[in-house]
């Protein structure tokens, strides 16, 4: 048996192999191979190519899923599945990188046409998804236009890294991708920050470019007039914009959408619904939560992140009592990303370069592969029709007498004797007779002359309408604006974010896209820009207030400046029970209109009495107890609101509401009434006496109680210094309060019963008495 020796270490002695080794400078070699790498990355990894505007992993799965069917209409399959084929087949870099690229894919708040249907925990803004294995995939419906007509020799195919299968170089990409998506990526020596953009306003863009070839940058802005976040908020100025559309960089300032609301009947709260693009809840919290720490936020009670997937977003920040909320909202938007910065950077690759691309550019690249797209595919099924044509003429000729065709190839010694022979008797050509012979002899009977002569016309038609195509640069456009109508009737939808453009003096005006489907100025524009113009009238004082702060290091200064200023105001209640404050002024539209006013059938204003933003009044329940509350945490109404109290608070909800007390069972807000004189917050001439020192108070007019048993009281109105509640009146089992009012010594006071008795008496002739008292007989009841 012959012996396998281990070969000896002299067969691989480096010396036998010397003149192999190629000596290379160091600096040479580090050159060379620093390039290579880069160009891979540029061109293999980080940017995306500016025809279908996705990366090379990207493509690869959007391409895969196609091959594996998982249409929108096909069931989920498992991530890790579909992972797996993918990097099997087309990408072997790691199945972190694959799932990771295919999660954002599936995000709607990453993607503003998510391209991947993701069924299970496929993370946030705050959280990474779940494990491949635990989470299942298919194709977004937008995906269809993205493989759309891959099949038809659209695009090219190049090997695989094993040389064992075909990939596209490029997707026909019907949606135009690369805008109306964005991304991201950081490639060596540069990277790429696209923003998305709406699939109507791109689509309306590219048609007008189409159409003029030399058009401006204006003319392109006024169809696609700024990014569209698929999170929503308010991007406030178009100069950043026009800057990166020109040049393809530049930096816009987007705002979270928010709005003041009464979280509790006594508490008002900043609520964000949107935020600016990848700027998650947690985020916000957190920051929040470092402002109050430091000092550099001030009027916040808390913040909560309320936050889920039936409601949306919902964050909910808290406003301290005396704060102006507005001026709050300021400071938010200056210290937390409630307001966020995105700069543009527009790069992608174009024939394998990378380019820095303004808006005419990218809409021109899509355009143009449109075009080759379209071109492509009518030469591939014209040149399919031709071919099934001629078949079909071939046919026709052996159907003339099926029974020779039948015939010839029976007595016939073998394959090539019939076909020969076939194209003797049928003047067939070679592709005709080798047709006929490989049909069943069952499906050769079988067919219908005139179905075959329909599918004839029908091919000419077609070729005839292809040929058409081909041979017009006008026709062929035409079918790429149709076909791009048809995307945007397929997965188009309204826009999301609101663009707001400051006017040479300043005034912020919503802008609006035009072209087709596109719609006017939204409830949500309009409600934008009057937040803007409030929150740009508060940014002045704050920002002038927080220089003296940081100038003096008095944080009082700043503090101030967030409050609301005491200033004069009327607290007017209904008879309905809405309860809301508004200005002096207000009240001569109110008595200008309350005597007509068809708003007033069903309700009346039944409490009106002047105050202060600053000042404390009272609510007079049928429990015959007395509740403070702060005018300034009533909703302050506009003129034309005060006829109906639209946008006021129930008073009923008022009571209770302090951490001391709780609302009694069947417990209900009779009246308001002041507990302070009114005063402008500033102290005026005529209110000094002549020694200079001030004038003495005007003590406030007793408060007369009413109740159902026929009880009178009137109460002097002191106020215990260190109760937010009190008892005005002792009540007897049985008993509530029905009628409570502001009383002067003339004014008369009337008893009414159910019996039709009436008792009318002047109010000084009940004496005041204290809060503790349980009043005296007003009127006899029957038993």
């Amino acid at each position: 048996m012959a012996s396998h020796r281990k070969p000896s270490a002299q067969t691989y002695d480096p010396r036998t192999v010397k003149e192999h080794i190629v000596e290379t400078p160091l600096n040479e070699e580090m050159s060379k191979s620093f390039l290579e790498y880069a160009y891979s990355v540029i061109y293999a990894r980080a940017l995306p190519d500016a025809r279908d505007g996705l990366k090379p992993v990207q493509r690869r799965i959007v391409y895969q899923m196609g091959e594996m069917n998982l249409t929108p209409d096909r069931p989920y399959m498992k991530s890790a599945r579909v992972v797996g084929e993918v990097m099997g087949k087309l990408h072997p870099h790691g199945d972190s990188a694959i799932y990771e690229a295919m999660v954002r894919l599936a995000q709607p708040f990453a993607m503003r046409l998510p391209l991947v249907d993701g069924h299970g925990n496929f993370g946030s803004l705050d959280d990474g998804p779940a494990a491949s294995r635990y989470t299942e995939a298919r194709l977004g419906p937008a995906a269809l236009g993205m493989n759309a007509d891959i099949d038809e020799d659209t695009v090219d195919f190049t090997p695989n890294y094993d040389n064992k299968l075909k990939e596209p170089t490029v997707l026909p990409a019907a949606i135009p991708n690369l805008l109306v998506n964005g991304g991201s990526g950081i490639a060596v020596g540069m990277a790429t920050n696209l923003a998305t953009h709406n699939l109507g306003e791109v689509v309306n863009a590219a048609k007008f470019l189409m159409a003029h070839s030399d058009a401006t940058l204006e003319q392109l802005m006024r169809y696609v007039p700024g990014p569209d976040w698929p999170t929503g908020g308010t991007i406030i100025g178009r100069d950043g914009i026009r800057e990166a559309y020109a040049t393809g960089r530049g930096t816009l300032t987007t705002r979270a959408a928010t709005h003041i609301e009464h979280v509790t009947a006594r508490k008002q709260a900043i609520v964000v619904t949107e935020l600016p693009y990848m700027v998650g809840p947690e985020k916000v919290i957190e920051r929040i939560s470092d402002g109050v720490k430091n000092r550099k936020l001030e009027g916040i009670s808390g913040a909560f992140d309320l936050t889920d997937r039936h409601n949306g977003t919902r964050i909910v920040i808290e406003i301290k009592t005396g704060f102006d909320p507005h001026a709050v909202l300021v400071q938010l938007f200056k210290h937390t990303p409630l307001q966020d910065n995105f700069a543009m950077n527009n790069v992608a690759l174009v024939e394998g370069r990378p380019h820095t691309m303004g808006l005419k550019e990218m809409l021109q690249v899509w355009v143009d592969h449109r075009r080759v797209v379209i071109r492509r595919r009518s030469e591939y099924r014209k040149k399919k029709a031709l071919e099934r044509l001629h078949l079909v003429e071939g046919l026709l000729l052996a159907m003339l007498d099926i029974d020779e065709v039948i015939q010839v190839i029976r007595t016939s010694d073998d394959a090539d004797a019939a076909k020969s022979r076939l194209m003797v008797v049928f003047d067939l050509d070679e592709v005709q007779a080798q047709y006929i012979l490989d049909l069943r002899l069952r499906r050769l009977t079988k067919m219908n002359r005139i179905e075959l002569e329909a599918e004839r016309d029908d091919l000419k038609n077609r070729i005839e309408e292809l040929t058409r195509i081909l041979a017009s640069a006008e026709a062929l456009d035409q079918v790429v604006t149709d076909e791009m109508d048809e995307a945007v009737a397929k997965w188009g939808s309204p826009r999301r974010t609101v663009l707001l453009d400051a006017d040479p003096d300043g005034t912020l005006t919503p802008v609006v896209a035009q072209g087709a489907g596109a719609s006017g100025v939204s409830k949500s524009a309009l409600e934008a820009v009057k937040a803007a113009t409030t929150i740009s009238s508060a940014e002045a004082d704050v920002a002038a207030a927080a220089a003296a702060a940081k100038k003096t290091g008095e944080q009082s200064a700043l503090t101030g400046a967030l409050k609301i200023e005491d200033e004069p105001c009327v607290v007017m209640m209904s008879a309905t029970g809405l309860i809301a404050r508004t200005t002096p002024s207000a009240m001569d539209v109110f008595n200008a209109r309350s005597t007509s006013d068809e708003r007033l059938r069903d309700d009346q204003i039944t409490t009106i009495f002047e105050t202060s933003t600053r000042a404390t009044y009272g609510l007079v329940t049928s429990a015959g107890r007395l509740v403070l509350a702060h005018v300034v945490d009533l909703p302050a109404l506009p003129a034309a609101a005060t006829l109906s109290l639209k946008g006021g608070v129930q008073a009923d909800e008022l009571i209770g509401m302090t951490e001391s007390t709780d609302p009694i069972r069947g417990e209900r807000v009779i009246t308001a009434i002041a507990m302070e004189q009114p005063t402008s917050g500033k102290t005026s001439a005529k209110d000094e006496s002549e020694d200079g020192g001030a004038a003495e108070a005007k003590p406030l007019p007793s408060l007369a109680i009413g109740t159902r048993n026929g009880v009178i009281k009137r109460w002097n109105r002191e106020a215990p210094t260190t109760m937010d509640s009190w008892p005005v009146i002792d009540l007897k089992d049985g008993d509530e309060v029905v009628f409570a009012a502001v009383a002067e010594d003339d004014d008369r006071l009337v008893f009414i019963s159910s019996d039709s008795s009436l008792l009318t008496f002047k109010a000084k002739n009940v004496r005041p008495q204290g809060r503790t008292a349980g009043g005296m007989a007003g009127i006899k009841l029957a038993e």
